[in-house]
């Protein structure tokens, strides 16, 4: 393999491992947006914009309505996972897949 072949082959491969990580978590970029977002974020939201939050946990949801309510009409919750004492998710007994809450829509 020639020098510029294994400079190619080892940038993908760093690009490709920080792809994954990066999204390893898809709730950990939501929470960021959620809990600490960026001046532009916050001036879009004083625009009118709504972001949808998605997959996050009823736990979480309940800290940005209690810490971030002054945002609260910037904000959409959908397919809010139930959890229980421990913050772990609840699963359905009989199909064994996560609880959501019903959003309503």
């Amino acid at each position: 393999m020639d020098t510029t072949n294994a400079m190619m082959l080892g940038l993908m491969l760093v690009i490709a491992g920080t792809f994954k990580c990066a999204h390893a978590d898809p709730e950990s970029w939501q929470l960021a947006r959620l809990f600490e977002p960026t001046h532009a974020q916050l001036e879009a939201e004083s625009k009118g914009r709504v972001m949808i939050y998605h997959g996050l946990t009823d736990t979480a949801v309940n800290r940005a309505l209690d810490e971030q309510f002054h945002r609260v009409e910037a904000m959409m919750f959908t397919g809010t996972i139930v959890t229980d004492e421990t913050g772990k998710p609840k699963h359905n007994p009989e199909t064994g897949e996560v609880l959501v809450e019903d959003d309503g829509c």
